[in-house]
């Protein structure tokens, strides 16, 4: 009897693509007026300015377009998701040149070494600043690179690739979805909401600390069970793959732990120090991170004495290794542009501002997380449904009796949960790519964990409308 496969990533986004063309045809085309807000410097949905406008149904041409718009506008030749892309493939020659060098291997067994029976303990460490970085600045896209990094760490300690990407996703996800002063989400959802963005946030920080114990232990206890026994991984049928692919198939002894492998780790800490600081003080994006990466692959290159021929090969070889992660990060955008063009964006919209109307306070509260989780799988970016939605979702919650601050919360809570499993987010599905997990694995593990955070929060934040 043949064995149904799960689609791959891929195909799932290429589905969703057909699924949200086919639906131009069926939901009417509409847009809210727009207006400059000098404060956030962008367009903004006008309240109660929802009108029908002409049709622009998607058609088969577009949807084979739609891949190529997610990387930039052909009409304007503005980039979409080109710059993340490019990146991801900058990344990936790095870490090539960096694993060229022996010094990341000779670094995990360092490290197994040291940690001998304590691995256990990286895992709420790095949650904690997957996690840091999530409610500061809304860590996402600058996850990507510490997937290559992680995950042969926690293969080299008994666990899976399962668990490596977890504590990058679910570390990073949950200090998003417990955005305190992320300027991404909280600070632009606020102001668009025009209030203080301070007003919630204890509530915001009971979230965030709630929730990352809570994804500690559910990981940590996954991590326990893989180590005593490695049938109970969900990806355990790639087990002898993810060895050879992750660790590279090195049965001989680990390489020494040289100066010059130092050198280099040394190097390899301090660009992601550098990135960390160029994100959230230097005003740096993709393109400024890109050129950081390919300096620092040349500075390795040179400091672990390898020839031009090594330098370039390697590099060109890792940027290959992550080029269908890049097609992902473009397709899921892609995905967004049909539905935009389409004009059913804020027909969804409007139709989330008609469900809300005479809503008792905890019912209204909850409707508003609801609305914000549906509207995250049309528009992924935090910022961008910050803008759109808070305009007009947010004057609703005076008519109910609740605070804007917990509009504000509802919102930023909806778009970092679902975040950990949409298929239309580039980096759920470049980060699943990377560590070979396929969405129908990561669903199995993440379900539970995210009944649980789902439940959380509307508890959270029914309490936070009676206390109020």
């Amino acid at each position: 009897m043949t064995r149904i496969k799960f689609p791959s990533a891929y195909t799932i986004l290429m589905l969703l693509t057909v699924l949200m063309a086919v639906l131009t045809w069926v939901i009417p085309a509409g847009q809210y007026q727009m207006e400059n807000n000098e404060v956030l410097g962008r367009m903004v949905p006008l309240v109660g300015s929802y009108q029908t406008v002409d049709a622009n149904p998607q058609g088969i041409v577009d949807v084979l377009m739609a891949p190529i718009q997610g990387f930039y506008d052909p009409a304007s030749y503005a980039a979409r998701a080109v710059d993340v892309a490019l990146f991801v493939l900058v990344i990936g020659g790095f870490l090539a040149v960096v694993t060229e060098t022996g010094a990341i291997d000779a670094g995990i067994a360092g490290t197994m070494k040291r940690l001998a029976g304590r691995e256990k303990w990286m895992i709420p460490i790095l949650m904690g600043l997957f996690a840091l970085g999530g409610t500061v600045y809304g860590m996402a896209e600058e996850t990507i690179p510490f997937y290559a990094l992680l995950i042969p760490v926690m293969i080299a300690a008994g666990y899976d690739s399962i668990v490596g990407v977890a504590i990058i996703m679910v570390g990073a996800g949950i200090g998003c979805l417990g955005s305190t002063i992320n300027p991404f989400a909280t600070v632009i959802a606020s102001n668009a909401a025009e209030i203080n963005f301070m007003e919630g946030f204890a509530l915001r920080a009971i979230i965030l600390v709630l929730g990352w114990l809570a994804c500690v232990i559910y990981v940590m206890r996954y991590a326990e069970k893989v180590k005593r026994d490695p049938m109970q991984s969900i990806v355990a049928h790639q087990k002898d793959e993810n060895l050879k692919h992750f660790l590279h198939s090195k049965e001989q002894q680990a390489p020494e732990l040289t100066g010059k492998r130092k050198a280099v780790l040394a190097i390899f800490g301090l660009t992601f120090a550098v990135m960390m600081w160029g994100v959230s003080l230097a005003g740096w994006w993709m393109a400024e991170l890109s050129a950081l990466f390919i300096g620092s692959s040349i500075i390795v290159g040179f400091v672990g004495r390898l020839s031009e021929v090594e330098i370039t090969d390697s590099f060109v070889n890792g940027a290959r290794d992550l080029l269908g992660v890049a097609l992902i990060i473009a397709i899921a955008r892609g995905l967004v542009v049909v539905m935009d063009n389409g004009n059913i964006t804020h027909t969804i919209l409007n139709y989330a501002e008609g469900l809300l109307g005479g809503l008792h306070e905890v019912a209204f509260i909850n409707a508003i997380y609801w609305v914000e989780a549906v509207l995250c799988l049309v528009v992924p970016s935090s910022s961008g449904l910050a803008v759109l939605s808070m305009p007009v979702l947010a004057p609703l919650a005076d008519f109910a009796g609740v605070g804007r601050e917990l509009v504000v919360t509802a919102f930023q809570s909806a778009s970092g949960l679902p975040n950990l499993v949409t298929p239309t987010s580039g980096v759920v599905m470049g980060g699943l790519a990377i560590g070979r997990v396929s969405y129908s694995s990561w669903l199995k593990f993440i379900g539970p964990l995210l009944g649980f955070l789902t439940a959380m929060v509307m508890v959270l934040l029914s309490l936070g409308v009676v206390f109020s």
